[in-house]
């Protein structure tokens, strides 16, 4: 079963728009793993706008299903995960003043870069996951990195459903299949929902984990966490 993994980036935001410490990320996370997640994902940027450093050594202890860090391999980033030690780190190529990830890695152009990252992190018990555009042509460069798996940048899938547009799982179909071949393991995010994430977690084979994070809060305005939860978790049963 494809397993899911919760961004609390946007419990952070919300928390810094008061200046305190409520909505408190830890407890956060705590509940959210009892109500079921399979993960906690957090994606500290430079700036610290959501997600602060101090955030991500206070989830450490407590995070006990899998502790996802993702971010940009700048030395910052880089020294905090091999401090933290998560489970998994998601390397994503965002620009500083990014609002959000916007683009997977070009394998082929940083291969260089990529394979000396991932061998550090490797070295140091750390799962390692490329996040990548929807291209199979990208997959070999990305096996001679050394990572363990691929995330798949879902943006381009999710608007094109939101238009009814089901073609456009096409080319995650066909990549997900060569990551599989290639001996990779296969994760999933950005923009999906649950108005999307049953067709996609049907159509699109090998999915280890997906990522949710704005939607899922959104969608726990209206529902609850424990509530959201329980309908992704369902969904991605089939």
């Amino acid at each position: 079963m494809t397993k899911l993994s919760v961004n609390i980036n946007k419990i952070a935001t919300l928390r810094n728009a008061r200046g305190g410490d409520f909505p408190n990320v830890v407890q956060t996370a705590i509940d959210l793993q009892e109500f079921g997640a399979q993960g906690i994902t957090v994606h500290p940027r430079p700036d610290e706008r959501h997600i602060r450093y101090k955030d991500v050594f206070d989830l450490r202890p407590i995070v006990h299903t899998e502790f996802n860090i993702e971010g940009n391999p700048v030395k910052k980033f880089v020294d905090l995960v091999l401090k933290a030690k998560p489970e998994q780190v998601t390397l994503v190529p965002d620009a500083e003043d990014a609002i959000t990830s916007n683009a997977g890695w070009d394998t082929m152009k940083h291969l260089g870069f990529l394979t000396e990252i991932i061998t550090e992190f490797r070295q140091n018990g750390i799962r390692t996951s490329i996040f990548l555009d929807p291209n199979p042509k990208l997959i070999e460069t990305a096996v001679k990195t050394g990572t363990d798996r691929i995330e798949l940048y879902t943006e381009a899938f999710a608007k094109d459903f939101a238009l009814g547009n089901k073609k456009g799982v096409k080319s995650y179909v066909e990549t997900a299949e060569v990551a599989h071949a290639a001996g990779l393991g296969i994760n999933a995010g950005h923009d999906l929902s649950l108005d999307n994430i049953a067709f996609f977690a049907q159509e699109v084979p090998f999915i280890d984990e997906v990522s949710i994070g704005h939607a899922l809060i959104s969608e726990s305005l209206y529902f609850g966490f424990q509530n959201v939860i329980n309908m992704y978790l369902h969904k991605l049963k089939g």
